[in-house]
C-alpha cells in the first residue's frame, strides 16, 4: 500500500490523516510540535484550537452549519469528533478546547497505520503524494521553500486571538445571560453599556499603546479584524458590529419591549466543558497586555476580572491558491502535492477542516487511478474551493464560507425575498449533491 506524507497535524491535516488512514494507507504525519512551536500554539496535541472555540453555527440555513453538514455527509471523522465534545453555546458548534484536542489525538493513536513524526519539513519532495496542511502558522522554512518551489511570494497575513477571563470574577450583578432575540439556549454572558460607559470604553481602547508588528501588520483579514482596527474606523463601528446591541434584553430590567435597551454590549463564549473560561466575542487584539487589562476592567461586569489569556496576533500565512492550486486541491506543477486548510486561503475551523477531507478523497482517487471529484457551486465546500482556486482574481485574499459565494437558485424558483426559505431550498439542493457525490465515491 501507497505511503502517504501529510505534513501538519492541525484540523486539516488530522482529517486528512485519519480519513486517509481509514482507507488503508500508511501515513506519515509531520508536526513540528513540540519540538519547535509557535506564538499561539501552547501544546502539542492535534487539531489544537488556537482562536475561539466555536466551529460557528449548527444551523444548517447558516453558511458555516452547511459546511459543515456537507463534511459530515462527506465521512469527517473531525466534525464527529466535535459533535461528542460539544458544549452550550446556543445554536452554534462550540467544544471543549481541550477535550477536542485529546479525542482527535485518540483517534490518531487508535490507527497503527498512522506514524507521527515530530520533525519540521523543511524540502518538499515531490516524489511521495503529500498533502501539505501547516495551517497559518508554517514555519519560515517551508514558506521560503513553497515560494522556491512555486514561484510565489509575499504571502503573509496576521491573523489574532481575543482574551479569556473566568467565569467566577465576572459580576453578575452587572452581567447577564442571554442569546438575541432569545433565540437557543441563553448561553452567553452579556456585559452592557450605556452610552457614557461605552465612550469610556472607547477612548482608552483608541487611546492604548499596541504590540509593535512588522512592515506588513496593515495586511488584516477582514473576518478576524482586530477590534482596535475596527474602532479606528468610527466612534459606532464597535456598536454596529461584535458589540451591538438589537436583540439583547436584560429580563431582570421591567421595561416595554424597544428595538434595544443598551447602547452597547461585551459578550462572553463559554470556552471549555466545565464552564469556567470565558471568551470575549470578537474581541482578538494586538494592545499590550497592560493595556488589555484597563481595557477589559473598564467592561461593566469585569471590573474585577481574572485574565487567563490575553489576546495575541501571530503571523498567518496562505500561499496564491489560483496560481498554485487546481479544483482537486492538488498543485497544477507537481501532481503528487496538494495543499489543504487556511494555507490555501480559506479562513475558519470549519473551512480547514472541509479541504482537508477533500484533499484526502481526492489523493485517495488520484492514488487508484480515479477521476477525482469536483463540486459544483450549489455547495459550499464546492463554491469555496472554486473561490480559491478561481484564477481570474486580481487580489486574491482569504475568505470564509458564505451565502455570496454559492450558486443563486434557478430561474424557476422565482426571486424569492423569504431568506429563510431561500437558504432551505439552498441547503437543500447542497445535501442533495454531496450525498449523491457520496455515493457515486462508494461506487
Amino acid at each position: 500500500m501507497y505511503k502517504i506524507r501529510i505534513i501538519g497535524a492541525g484540523l486539516a491535516g488530522s482529517e486528512a490523516a485519519i480519513y486517509l488512514a481509514k482507507k488503508g494507507y500508511n501515513v506519515d504525519l509531520i508536526e513540528m510540535r513540540p519540538k519547535y512551536t509557535t506564538k499561539a500554539h501552547t501544546t502539542s496535541l492535534p487539531a489544537e484550537l488556537v482562536c475561539s472555540n466555536s466551529l460557528g453555527s449548527a444551523d444548517i440555513l447558516n453558511a458555516s452549519g452547511l459546511l459543515k453538514k456537507e463534511a459530515e455527509i462527506l465521512g469527517s471523522a473531525l466534525f464527529e469528533i466535535a459533535n461528542a465534545t460539544s458544549i452550550p453555546s446556543g445554536n452554534s458548534l462550540s467544544v471543549d478546547r481541550f477535550g477536542f484536542s485529546n479525542e482527535v489525538e485518540k483517534t490518531i493513536k487508535n490507527y497503527k497505520n498512522i506514524n507521527i513524526i515530530r520533525e519540521k519539513y523543511e524540502k518538499i519532495d515531490d516524489t511521495t503524494p503529500t498533502i501539505i496542511a501547516t495551517g497559518p502558522l508554517t514555519s519560515d522554512e517551508l514558506c521560503n521553500e513553497i515560494k522556491a518551489k512555486f514561484g510565489q511570494s509575499n504571502f503573509h497575513f496576521f491573523d489574532a486571538v481575543a482574551p479569556i477571563v473566568e467565569k467566577k470574577s465576572i459580576n453578575f450583578d452587572k452581567a447577564f445571560y442571554a442569546s438575541r432575540w432569545d433565540k437557543g439556549d441563553a448561553d452567553f454572558i452579556n456585559c452592557p453599556m450605556d452610552k457614557s460607559e461605552y465612550e469610556n470604553f472607547y477612548n482608552i481602547l483608541i487611546n492604548s499603546q499596541r504590540a509593535k508588528l512588522k512592515d506588513f501588520e496593515a495586511n488584516y483579514f477582514e473576518g478576524c479584524m482586530p477590534i482596535e482596527v475596527m474602532a479606528s474606523r468610527g466612534k459606532d463601528t464597535l456598536r454596529f458590529g461584535p458589540m451591538k446591541p438589537v436583540g439583547i434584553f436584560d429580563k431582570r430590567i421591567k421595561t416595554e419591549f424597544k428595538k434595544h435597551q443598551f447602547w452597547a454590549i461585551v459578550q462572553l463564549r463559554q470556552d471549555d466543558k466545565m464552564a469556567n473560561l470565558y471568551n470575549l466575542v470578537g474581541f482578538q487584539t494586538n494592545l499590550l497586555w497592560s493595556e488589555q487589562k484597563k481595557l477589559i476592567h473598564s467592561i461593566p461586569g469585569l471590573e474585577n476580572a481574572n485574565i487567563v489569556r490575553y489576546g495575541v496576533m501571530h503571523a498567518n500565512t496562505f500561499i496564491n491558491s489560483p496560481q498554485i492550486l487546481n479544483k482537486y486541491l492538488q498543485t497544477k506543477k507537481y501532481k503528487n502535492i496538494f495543499f489543504a486548510g487556511q494555507l490555501t486561503g480559506v479562513e475558519g475551523y470549519c473551512e480547514s477542516i472541509a479541504t482537508g477531507l477533500l484533499a484526502a478523497i481526492n489523493m485517495d482517487l488520484y492514488i487508484k487511478n480515479k477521476q477525482m471529484i469536483t463540486l459544483s457551486n450549489n455547495t459550499m465546500l464546492g463554491a469555496l474551493t472554486d473561490y480559491i482556486t478561481y484564477s481570474e482574481h486580481k487580489k486574491f485574499q482569504p475568505i470564509n464560507s458564505n451565502w455570496g459565494i454559492i450558486n443563486e437558485l434557478s430561474e424557476e424558483s422565482g426571486k424569492i425575498k423569504d431568506k429563510k426559505y431561500k437558504n432551505t431550498l439552498r441547503s437543500q439542493r447542497a445535501t442533495e449533491e454531496i450525498q449523491k457525490l457520496k455515493d457515486n465515491i462508494k461506487e
